[in-house]
């Protein structure tokens, strides 16, 4: 099968096809999504090597349950021992002998075929169409884990989130639909005016200046180091700064702010699933203007390239297409 590859370097190559091992499916991917941590591993970070993606929607075509056989399925991107404690106490995507699909130690999706345990897999409704399904491992990672980490959310809490890219447009819906006041922070013009459009309050972080601790939870969707330090400028004191970033370079910022603002600094990362199929499904995140160009997998290293445009919001890769 064709598949994208990176061992310190970005190639197309055949390689074998997965086989499914005991619990496990055979994938034939339809759609994967490119993400920044993606790149992010293209310059560094979690020293991943092998087979690249871990957004996707495909078909189960082998499988020793056969009830799974030909369904559209999306895939929890943590593969767990189920044994151990944190597995026990349900923690399974902090496993520390867990593989991550196409971050650690496990190939992923920017591929023909992908194989994931079958109690990964999420059956995808009828009324959710491919272009949309992709979308929810990030829906889910991005903004449901924290709506799960913190409740609740009312008309009164002021929520800003740093940056206007997928991922933070992503965390401004779902967080605007839980009633939270959103400001949407970012530096490209149309992707501004797409989240006003989604009814949110958006503003140029190099145009309007925000006022320094006038939110109660930020939400670090920059990229970048940097984020993190503006983030801390702009919450309140006894307020909440949420990481959602993944970055190759560490972060700088004066923890004498956390303490004497007593600020609670919060990780977040993979969510529920379920939760992001419902809000997909309901039309409550709304994810196909986003899709700026869809390539075949073939063209899998111009797609990554592409994403330095800034015009750029969503690339999607279609293994099996021939053409764009």
């Amino acid at each position: 099968m064709k598949a994208l590859c990176f061992n310190g370097q970005l190639e197309l190559r055949d390689v074998d096809a997965p086989r499914p091992g005991p619990g496990e499916a055979l994938i034939r991917v339809t759609l994967a999504g490119i993400c920044g941590t993606d790149r992010e591993i293209l310059n560094g970070y979690s020293g991943f090597r092998g087979i690249l993606g871990h957004e996707f929607v495909g078909k189960v075509v082998e499988c020793e349950e056969k009830k799974w056989v030909g369904k559209r399925v999306v895939g929890e991107i943590n593969v767990s021992c189920g044994e151990c404690d944190l597995c026990l106490w349900g923690l399974g995507r902090h496993c520390p002998k867990r593989t991550v699909m196409g971050i650690v130690n496990r190939d992923g999706a920017f591929a023909e075929f992908v194989a994931l345990p079958v109690v990964n897999l999420h059956e995808v409704p009828a009324s959710l169409p491919d272009e949309a399904a992709v979308f929810v491992e990030p829906v889910a990672a991005a903004a449901a884990e924290i709506v799960e980490q913190i409740k609740p959310f009312t008309p009164a809490t002021r929520v800003a989130v740093l940056g206007d890219g997928r991922l933070g447009v992503l965390v401004g819906q779902v967080l605007r639909h839980v009633k939270a006041r959103v400001t949407l922070v970012g530096k490209h013009g149309w992707k501004l005016a797409l989240a006003r459009s989604w009814g949110m309050r958006a503003v140029n972080r190099d145009e309007d200046k925000l006022e320094p601790a006038s939110f109660n939870m930020v939400v670090e969707a920059t990229g970048s180091p940097a984020g993190l330090e503006e983030a801390l400028r702009l919450v309140a004191p006894r307020g909440t700064v949420v990481m959602k970033s993944t970055f190759r370079d560490k972060a700088q910022f004066d923890t004498g702010k956390l303490v004497v603002d007593e600020i609670t600094l919060l990780g977040s990362r993979c969510g529920d699933f379920s939760t992001a199929i419902g809000l997909l499904s309901a039309g409550h995140v709304k994810v196909l203007p986003m899709i700026t160009r869809t390539f075949p997998l073939e063209s899998g290293l111009e797609a990554i390239r592409f994403l330095d445009d800034p015009h750029c919001m969503k690339v999607l890769l279609a293994p099996g297409a021939k053409g764009e």
